[in-house]
C-alpha cells in the first residue's frame, strides 16, 4: 500500500503543509460521517440515485429520520437531489464520496 510521502519528504510539521482552516473543515468532514444512520444513507446511494421513500424501504427507517439526514448531508454538499415530478431523488454528490466510503468499508474489514 503506498504512503503519501517517503520519509525523507515527510513533512515534520504538519501546519506546514496543511492550514487551520483545512484542519477544521476535514474534522467536520469526518463528523458527518460520525453518525450511522447518514453513513447507512451514503451507502445506499452508491447504488445510484434514489428517492427519500426508496432509501426509506431500503433502510426501514421512518421517512422523518432519513428526511432529517438528507437534509444534514445535502447542505454539506456529500449529496445532491434533482427534481423529478412531485419527487427529488438523491445521489452522491460526487466521486469522493464514494471514495470516502469505500476506502472506509476496506478499513474496518483488515
Amino acid at each position: 500500500m503506498p504512503v503519501p510521502f517517503e520519509k525523507e519528504e515527510c513533512p515534520s510539521k504538519l501546519p506546514d503543509q496543511i492550514t487551520e482552516d483545512e484542519l477544521l473543515d476535514m474534522a467536520e468532514l469526518f463528523r458527518l460521517f460520525g453518525d450511522s444512520t447518514r453513513i447507512k444513507i451514503l451507502y445506499d446511494l452508491t447504488c445510484g440515485e434514489k428517492s427519500v421513500t426508496e432509501i426509506c424501504d431500503d433502510l426501514e427507517m421512518n421517512q422523518s429520520a432519513i428526511s432529517h439526514q438528507l437534509k444534514i448531508l445535502r447542505t454539506s454538499k456529500l449529496i445532491k437531489g434533482r427534481r423529478e415530478g412531485k419527487s427529488i431523488l438523491y445521489s452522491l454528490a460526487d466521486d469522493h464520496v464514494m471514495t470516502i466510503i469505500a476506502m472506509g468499508k476496506e478499513h474496518v474489514e483488515e
